[in-house]
């Protein structure tokens, strides 16, 4: 188990660009598996996570390659040889998803129509997680799927499905996606409806890989027995990656930060207007749409700090950042979250592994059943806190840390590697960068 120690920063500025998005690389991998053609992704995420997704596709038959474009990047290249919509073959063994839930969730409803038994699995994090929100639906169409106790391993029978008209009692883009991608191999049309919309990266990945969706305001309907093509698409920089940085430019005075070619999707960057009422200076610009997906630069300054509230119909589209707007506020300013229960069935319980993480650090926060308040009254002292092999905690801990009045240790610190491997060397380079921009 690796440990990190990370030591108080002045300040923080440079230019960079952030691994490839998680959500649309495993999109992206996934419908490429079960398309007529070959694909080619180009920066797709280097995480573990998105690794498992290739790794489960590799175990039901999917020929993929894998590969750097050039010495100069880092950015990976992965072809995959498309088996058609209900091509894959029965797996040896059981699919092991990691500690991946998109993938689980995501595989489970292509999984429900193809018509063999197969096993997903994951790691001890992953099979704490609750996957009745799955099992519900894809049963409803008319597959056999089975938990421990609605937890994984999951048993996946497939069979002939239909369509289904389906409400989502929690707002979810994983379940969303599940059944929109169950409906594809369904007779007739599946509907999922939203009280609250989510993120709508499987709806542009449908269209990228020649798949008709009708959206409407409150809806996604797609229309059973359409066969995506394989197609070639270019991952964007991770948003939720990113607000990492933004927010740690955004709680270090001094500190200016800009982030290159990074997602710009409506449903993903509400973190930036949370940012703006925190009273931080956001420009966004060379604002361009490749592949669906629209992308673009974003520049964050420091200007003080305030204190905001986040209610139950802003959460679902900060679900993934209020780690690291929870670690924004312990530099200064208050942050009141409710309504975020979900917070609860993440890679760990993000409320009460939160809270007890920046505690441990020095920080004044309050928790709740379904939210948190993080008092940014004093400095941080420094600390050791646990991340608890979740990747997302350990990049809060870190920006949290850059506060303190002494070095803090983050434990289980390798957790970054799930999305972010290089985390902790590129906190390092903005450091350096400033300063180089000191001492001249």
């Amino acid at each position: 188990m690796a440990s990190v120690i990370v030591y108080p920063a002045k300040c923080l500025r440079g230019r960079l660009t952030v691994p490839g998005d998680k959500s649309i690389s495993h999109r992206y991998a996934l419908l490429a598996a079960i398309s007529n053609g070959r694909s080619t992704i180009e920066r797709y995420a280097p995480g573990a996570d998105c690794a498992s997704t290739l790794s489960c596709l590799a175990t039901l038959g999917v020929d993929i390659h894998k590969s750097l474009p050039s010495c100069q990047s880092s950015d990976t290249r992965v072809t995959i040889e498309g088996r058609g919509l209900r091509g894959l073959v029965p797996p040896a063994a059981p699919l092991n998803a990691g500690n991946s839930g998109t993938t689980l969730r995501l595989l489970s409803g292509i999984l429900a129509g193809q018509p063999f038994h197969s096993e997903i699995t994951g790691d001890s994090s992953l099979r704490r997680r609750p996957m009745k929100r799955i099992i519900d639906p894809l049963t409803q169409m008319g597959a056999k799927v089975i938990g421990h106790h609605d937890r994984p391993p999951i048993l996946v029978q497939g069979s002939s499905l239909q369509g289904i008209d389906f409400t989502p009692p929690v707002p979810s883009a994983q379940v969303k996606s599940t059944v929109l991608l169950a409906g594809l191999q369904a007779t007739g049309d599946t509907t999922v409806r939203e009280q609250q919309a989510t993120r709508d990266h499987t709806e542009r990945a449908f269209s990228q890989f020649g798949i008709n969706v009708k959206r409407h305001t409150d809806s996604i309907t797609v229309q059973g027995g359409q066969h995506p093509t394989g197609s070639h698409v270019v991952v964007p920089g991770d948003v939720s990656s990113a607000a990492f940085w933004a927010t740690a430019a955004a709680a270090i005075p001094d500190s200016d930060i800009t982030l290159l070619d990074v997602g710009l999707n409506p449903t993903r960057v509400a973190f930036l207007t949370i940012l703006e009422r925190f009273g931080t200076l956001i420009e966004t610009s060379n604002i361009a749409e490749l592949g669906g997906e629209p992308r673009g630069q974003i520049r964050v300054r420091y200007n003080g700090t305030s204190s905001i509230e986040i209610g139950e119909t802003e959460v679902p589209s900060l679900i993934d950042e209020l780690p690291a707007l929870a670690a924004l506020a312990t530099h200064g300013g208050s942050l009141r979250v409710t309504g975020a229960g979900e917070l609860r069935h993440k890679e760990s319980d993000r409320i009460t592994d939160l809270a007890s993480g920046l505690r441990a650090l020095g920080a004044s926060v309050e928790e709740w059943e379904d939210g948190f308040h993080v008092m940014g009254g004093h400095q941080l002292t420094g600390g050791a806190a646990d991340a608890t092999g979740d990747h997302r905690l350990a990049m809060a801990f870190a920006i949290a840390a850059l506060g303190g009045k002494g070095p803090s240790e983050i434990h289980n610190a390798e957790a970054v590697d799930v999305s972010y491997p290089g985390f902790f060397e590129t906190l390092a380079s903005l450091r350096v960068q400033m300063d180089d921009n000191d001492a001249s």
